[in-house]
């Protein structure tokens, strides 16, 4: 009794003392509560992000968006749609300075932490609060994985939480070897690719396992910023880069001081040669076609195509140096089309700049031909039993209220039909079109490649129903061919990644539809363009017909035409449909024509005509 008294006593005095030292710090026990319920709450927001975790299994099985990557016809590489991964590289395939690389720029201490830096994200904080903004990150090589495979890149505290906990998890079920191997093949490295393999292939022409020390440490460097340090796009912001790496390495000992300085002074591999510069309209054209030839696509494709690099790249240059020169004339907008008398497409240039405006103005756009169309018309005559040497008048009409006139605002009587071609004389064609059925005009032209609809109107002769550019070199590629139908094509063969085919272009003889009799009349008038005719300005030392086309108003301006290999419509004018200040087909269109047409033709050949040096004269009808 004495001894349960006496401990009842100490836990009095117990009790006392506890209620006397709260008493004394009256503010400690609602802080105890208050921490208690911050520390209850942040265990339930833990809780809550273990619970709402993405499932583990699906995320790994998740699949991706195939990628399709289009390739000229030479083999070199358009562009790729889609996400690029390579097939999975191993620590023990790579060299040693490739993952060393990585490691020493993104997770020193990756090799000694539990998935979070404890040293690092201290090092950090102390950063940002120092410069009172975001300067540096934290988040581990592990971290990253949790990202990379089952995150979002949300900035978000939940998002953080998932990713430690994620991080966490990783770090018991794998090895630190499996880890890096999982961040090896999914870290982004800019222009659709993931992993170092398919970067390697992307940026070096090679795999990851021939990369040297300097690739290794552009790579490693594009992990901070990777479409800022791109080595195709950017390669001297990509070498200043790799010296920041190659000296983290040099610091931390993982390279010598000769590994150090033979890397320094490496040249950076210069893989656009393997590239098409531009060609990104027609990239997007085949890509958008593919489908059509062999369904849903569901793994990566390569597509090879018609595309001649070298004709492209210099179509592209002189349409944007044409238009850049001539811009005091209200002219900033252009689309260029060259096929091989078989419908190929060989180039396409779907505007001046792509990166200002994805649309494609050679297939998309509609535009008023002008006197290009006149072809057509004068087909149609021929078909019709008439003669290149016929007469037709060019004087004055009224249609209606329609009162057309030359663009010289002269008429000039009785001409032949090559003479009115040759001159692109309006009241000529209206006069001969009137003689004929408007719509065996509508039908000749659908039937040689025009898919737009072309209404029953007397200014139809003209030009002035609306068509593509496209549409235009199909047409003349009609006349080009010797009257057998042409349907444009830009896919030779698709095969998956495994190099197993899928489709390969079927050359199955063509229709003839126009007679070659028709065809050979309407081929001496349309060389008469450009010997004698509006079309001087495209004379070639080699054999070339063709049509100059002008809108209203100069509102469109074309040139059209081929020569024995190639035919291209060559199309000028402004997006918004404004004026070009008195800027027609026969003179710029007409002179780019010659420009690209040039680069098609070999200039010391015995078939060369010397007259092209003195230029022809405008014959004296």
């Amino acid at each position: 009794m004495l001894k349960k008294t006496a401990k009842s006593k100490k836990k009095t005095s117990k009790t006392s003392k506890k209620k006397s030292f709260f008493k004394k710090h009256k503010y400690l026990k609602p802080l105890l509560k208050v921490c208690a319920v911050i520390g209850t709450a942040l265990m339930l927001y833990i809780g809550y992000c273990y619970v709402t975790l993405p499932d583990v299994e699906d995320a790994v099985s998740h699949t991706r968006q195939p990628s399709t990557t289009i390739i000229a016809e030479n083999g070199n590489e358009i562009f790729t749609f889609g996400n690029s991964f390579s097939e999975v590289v191993y620590l023990d395939n790579l060299p040693y300075y490739v993952p060393a690389a990585i490691i020493d720029v993104e997770d020193r201490r990756f090799y000694s932490h539990f998935g979070f830096d404890i040293i690092g994200f201290t090092r950090a904080m102390v950063v940002n609060i120092m410069k009172g903004r975001y300067a540096q990150g934290a988040s581990t090589i592990t971290q990253q994985v949790a990202k990379n495979l089952f995150l979002t890149s949300e900035k978000s505290i939940k998002r953080k939480v998932q990713e430690l906990l994620l991080a966490f998890w990783l770090e018991s079920r794998f090895t630190k070897e499996q880890i890096l191997t999982l961040y090896l093949n999914r870290v982004y490295l800019g222009s659709g690719t993931y992993g170092i393999e398919a970067a390697a292939n992307r940026y070096f022409g090679k795999s990851s396992r021939d990369l040297s020390l300097k690739e290794a440490a552009i790579l490693a460097g594009m992990l901070k910023a990777p479409s800022r340090y791109n080595p195709l796009s950017n390669p001297d912001k990509a070498q200043d880069r790799a010296k920041v790496v190659l000296n983290l390495m040099y610091d931390h000992g993982t390279i010598s001081r000769s590994e150090f300085e033979e890397a320094l002074n490496e040249p950076l591999h210069d893989s656009s040669k393997y590239k098409v510069e531009g060609a990104r309209h027609f990239a997007d054209m085949v890509y958008n076609e593919v489908n059509a030839y062999i369904g849903n696509r569901n793994q990566d494709l390569y597509v090879s195509t018609t595309l001649d690099q070298d004709l492209q790249q210099k179509a592209e240059w002189i349409l944007q140096d044409t238009i850049a020169q001539n811009k005091d004339k209200n002219v900033t907008q252009g689309a260029i089309v060259i096929l091989d008398h078989n419908g190929a497409i060989k180039a396409m240039v779907g505007g001046v700049d792509y990166n200002a405006s994805q649309f494609n103005r050679a297939t998309q756009a509609l535009r008023q031909p002008g006197s290009a169309f006149k072809p057509f018309v004068y087909i149609t005559a021929l078909q019709h039993g008439f003669t290149p040497q016929d007469i037709i008048n060019d004087v004055p009409v009224t249609i209606g209220k329609w009162k057309p006139e030359n663009s010289t605002k002269k008429h000039y009587g009785a001409v032949t039909l090559t003479e009115a071609l040759s001159r692109s004389l309006n009241l000529a064609t209206i006069n001969l079109a009137e003689q004929l059925n408007r719509k065996d005009i509508i039908s000749t032209a659908h039937k040689m490649g025009i898919t737009t609809d072309l209404p029953d109107t007397p200014s139809l002769a003209l030009g002035a129903a609306e068509v593509k550019v496209l549409d235009m070199a199909v047409a003349y590629a009609v006349m080009a061919g010797g009257g057998k139908a042409v349907w444009p094509y830009s896919i030779e063969e698709i095969y998956s990644k495994d190099g197993i085919q899928l489709y390969q272009r079927d050359y199955s003889e063509p229709i003839q539809i126009l007679d070659t009799q028709t065809v050979d009349k309407i081929t001496g008038m349309l060389k008469n363009v450009i010997d004698y005719g509006t079309g001087r300005r495209a004379q070639l030392p080699v054999f070339a017909a063709g049509k100059t086309g002008t809108s209203q108003d100069f509102r469109d301006a074309w040139f059209v035409g081929w020569t024995d290999d190639y035919v291209a419509a060559v199309w000028l004018g402004n997006d918004d449909n404004s004026p070009m200040d008195k800027i027609g087909g026969a003179g710029l269109p007409a002179q780019i024509w010659q420009k690209i047409m040039l680069n098609t033709i070999d200039l010391s050949s015995d078939k060369t005509e010397s007259v092209f040096k003195k230029g022809r004269k405008l014959l004296p009808w």
